[in-house]
């Protein structure tokens, strides 16, 4: 084990870079497992946010279950980045989105913190390969992608970058399944990772259908909502696929599915966003929202998910989650 890392296990004070939507969620799950949590930003009014934030997920967390000694007085705020990571056992990055800021982000992050301590990257878009090419130890950086809510969503996309060394990529993996997440080891890096592929090639051919009045917003979210949605928050598209094979699974599936039944089904090439496609989506997502403000939406979802993470743990005998 390199000397100034502790074991996953052993993980006490985390920081969190960001006080946004991200980061602040990140921080109510830390803080819900009973670590002590810093969380910088470089807008001093993001703290008044990351603690809405916090206070609105400690509802649901608090239903989820809280660790032994969770409490949201445990986290701190700041604006100075050396300051926030000197003393992090782990640095969990949701910064800004671009690649120039990262860079010099994650370079004075690794001038500012013990050489071996693990960092890493909330990024939906960017490859850790390019995020690290600034810093004196890569080594220790990986990608560590959540879904939103994070203080619900289990998982968790985790790959290196061409500089990373495989012992800390493993560790962050041992990291977020001691944190009650659920690690996906990525074979190797790819734009979007994995799901945020998935979800775009879903994404385009939305757009394309509200664009060629094949269907409305509402239309959309009800087949998803009301159709294959929560078929596939408990099996996912290869495991339904292998069991509509039925004896003969997967195999017998391929071989009697002619893919050009499906040739006119979807258009995978990113659509124009067009001013009049805006205005309908717009237009939609209006009458999708009704007379609840956001706030209420977000508390539905939160509520529901914690209905169905319950009862999934309950009968995959995993308990609490």
């Amino acid at each position: 084990m390199p000397m100034n890392r502790p074991a996953p296990q052993d993980v006490r004070s985390i920081t969190c870079i960001g006080g946004g939507v991200i980061g602040a969620g990140w921080a109510a799950g830390f803080l819900a497992k009973g670590y002590d949590v810093v969380v910088q930003d470089i807008n001093a009014e993001a703290e008044g946010q990351m603690r809405r934030i916090i206070d609105s997920a400690w509802i649901s967390l608090e239903v989820m279950g809280l660790a032994e000694g969770a409490s949201r007085d445990r986290v701190r705020f700041t604006t100075d980045l050396d300051d926030a990571v000197s003393n992090a056992d782990f640095v969990q990055e949701s910064g800004p989105e671009r690649v120039d800021i990262k860079q010099d982000m994650y370079a004075a992050m690794d001038a500012a913190m013990p050489n071996d301590v693990v960092i890493a990257s909330s990024t939906s878009g960017l490859l850790m390969s390019h995020i690290q090419a600034k810093s004196g130890n890569p080594s220790r950086m990986v990608l560590g992608h959540p879904f939103n809510p994070p203080y619900l969503m289990p998982l968790v996309e985790v790959v290196g970058g061409k500089q990373t060394d495989d012992s800390a990529v493993d560790w962050a993996c041992d990291f977020y399944r001691v944190a009650g997440k659920h690690a996906l080891k990525m074979d190797r890096e790819v734009l979007g990772h994995i799901a945020d592929r998935l979800q775009q090639a879903m994404w385009n051919e939305i757009v394309y259908m509200v664009d060629a009045d094949e269907a409305t917003p509402e239309q959309i979210d009800d087949s998803i909502i009301y159709g294959f949605g929560p078929r596939l928050a408990i099996m996912g598209y290869c495991l339904l696929f292998h069991l509509a094979g039925g004896q003969g699974g997967m195999r017998h599936f391929l071989k009697h599915f002619d893919p050009s039944v499906s040739d006119d089904w979807t258009r995978l090439p990113s659509p124009p966003i067009t001013d009049e496609l805006v205005e309908k989506f717009a237009a939609g997502a209006v009458r999708l929202q009704g007379d609840r403000s956001v706030e209420e939406l977000q508390q539905l979802r939160d509520e529901a998910l914690v209905g169905f993470l319950q009862h999934f743990n309950k009968v995959n005998g995993k308990g609490a989650a």
